[in-house]
């Protein structure tokens, strides 16, 4: 029997995980969104530049105050996660803290400074300063979102794949600063969370714009967001679709015990069939109810339909639990197949027919999240997968787990899932409160579809100003 202490730790190294699990869910959210939407107000700043429309401006302003919300509650949230390498992995600092402080201390100095310290200007400068200067603003905040994520990523894919270091007294040290920040990993995982990330705000463009048009705001504004947010999407799916498959191509040779757990694969084989679904099974180390097409997951991952890939057996006790890693896949793909779909019928529709069926803006609105779906499903796949290790091949996870008692990490987690289960809801309901108000503004002052308004534009200005 386990004793006391055992049994302690275990439950402490279960709630620790399930916290972080929690607290990185949670967060991921809102980069998510204002990685690409910061470059999505720019494109509409420099439309309503260009053109002097002034509908682009009403767009950028109404997204600019959801951009400024959601980077609130991110900034937020990474404060409260980090603490959390010291509370709950103190191992983690201890072996690799060489590398992740630097790379943690990056993001603040370079990114994250660059995007608060010219936030205000977007939010409150446009009256205040020349057209060119608050332009400039927007560029910096673009640019800061993205270096912000350039070293975030850096860190992750390095846990994943990790280079340019060596263990002294297995303490992590630099040998080449170069080798850690562009690790073998890490071009396919930026690019693949860059592209989520695009994808994420133009679905929430569209649901949020979906809603307006459904409650009766008929601004050309709202159309005008609308028909980019589903060009948008309908561009970025296939790019997506082909880094994907790089990504899964990387992965395949430097973590095959993930791919194989993606896969469901057992047994170490040739012309291995790609399975739609099954269900893993741990304990007799085989899948049920398999539905497979033949020779295909071969042929995706060696570019031969007769290809070999290890099996789970192979790894033994160095392979990720295989249930959380298959499904999470298929969830990731699934949902970027409905995005597909969508995102080039409602291209078609509202673009080039001119049309919005209700039907299909409902289906929109329905679809405002999916991002943070596939995002969420995505990155289980990424970090599940890294199993059983924190860092893939050096760090063990329970290795670097705190020693503080079960009790103390059960009530911090239950008030993190308090907390953030409030913060969520009002997040969302806050979006479609803004959006509410939008359509009130257009119901006591309305406009034409396709003119301007400069008596409304005025109106709008005051409100978001309120």
């Amino acid at each position: 029997m386990l004793d006391a202490a055992a049994i302690a730790n275990d439950t402490s190294f279960m709630l620790s995980r399930i916290q972080f699990a929690a607290n990185i869910s949670f967060h991921i959210l809102f980069p998510t969104i204002n990685i690409a939407l910061c470059w999505i107000l720019l494109f509409f700043k420099v439309r309503y530049n260009q053109t002097q429309d002034e509908s682009w401006l009403r767009v950028y302003r109404f997204w600019v105050r959801i951009f400024a919300l959601t980077f609130a509650i991110g900034v937020v949230s990474g404060i409260t996660m980090s603490f959390q390498f010291g509370t709950n992995w103190p191992g983690y600092m201890e072996t690799v803290g060489n590398i992740a402080g630097p790379l943690l201390g990056y993001e603040v100095l370079t990114a994250f400074f660059l995007e608060a310290s010219f936030l205000s200007i977007m939010l409150f400068g446009m009256d205040r300063v020349s057209n060119r200067v608050h332009t400039l603003a927007t560029v910096l905040v673009s640019f800061g979102t993205t270096l912000s994520a350039f070293w975030i990523l850096s860190l992750d894919s390095w846990m994943q794949t990790p280079a340019g270091f060596e263990m002294i007294d297995d303490v992590a040290h630099v040998t080449s600063w170069l080798e850690v920040i562009f690790n073998p990993s890490m071009p396919y995982r930026l690019m693949h969370m860059l592209l989520a990330s695009g994808l994420t705000s133009a679905f929430l463009i569209c649901g949020i714009s979906a809603y307006r048009l459904i409650k009766g705001d008929n601004k050309k504004s709202v159309k005008q967001a609308l028909n980019f947010s589903v060009l948008l999407a309908a561009i970025l799916i296939p790019i997506q679709i082909f880094v994907g498959d790089l990504h899964g191509l990387n992965t395949f040779k430097h973590q095959p015990a993930k791919v194989a757990a993606m896969e469901g694969v057992w047994e170490t084989n040739s012309g291995v069939p790609l399975l739609l679904f099954a269900i893993p099974d741990e304990e007799k180390r085989e899948n049920s109810f398999e539905v497979k097409v033949p020779h295909v997951a071969s042929l995706i991952l060696t570019h031969d339909a007769q290809g070999e890939i290890q099996g789970l057996n192979d790894f033994i006790d160095e392979h990720p639990p295989v249930a959380p890693v298959f499904f999470s896949f298929r969830i990731m793909i699934g949902i970027g197949v409905l995005m597909l779909l969508f995102s080039w019928f409602a291209s078609y529709q509202f673009v080039i027919k001119k049309q919005y069926p209700t039907w299909l803006l409902k289906t929109g609105i329905a679809m405002t999240f999916s991002g943070w779906l596939a995002t969420l499903a995505g990155w289980y796949v990424t970090e599940i997968g890294r199993q059983p290790y924190l860092v893939s091949g050096i760090l063990r996870t329970k290795d670097a787990v705190t020693t503080t008692p079960p009790e103390d990490i059960a009530l911090s987690l239950t008030l993190y899932a308090v907390i953030y289960g409030f913060l969520l809801i009002a997040y969302i309901r806050t979006l479609f409160v803004m959006a509410n108000r939008a359509v009130a503004l257009e119901q006591a002052t309305p406009i034409e579809n396709t003119e301007n308004s400069d008596k409304n534009f005025t109106a709008e200005k005051q409100l978001g100003e309120k």
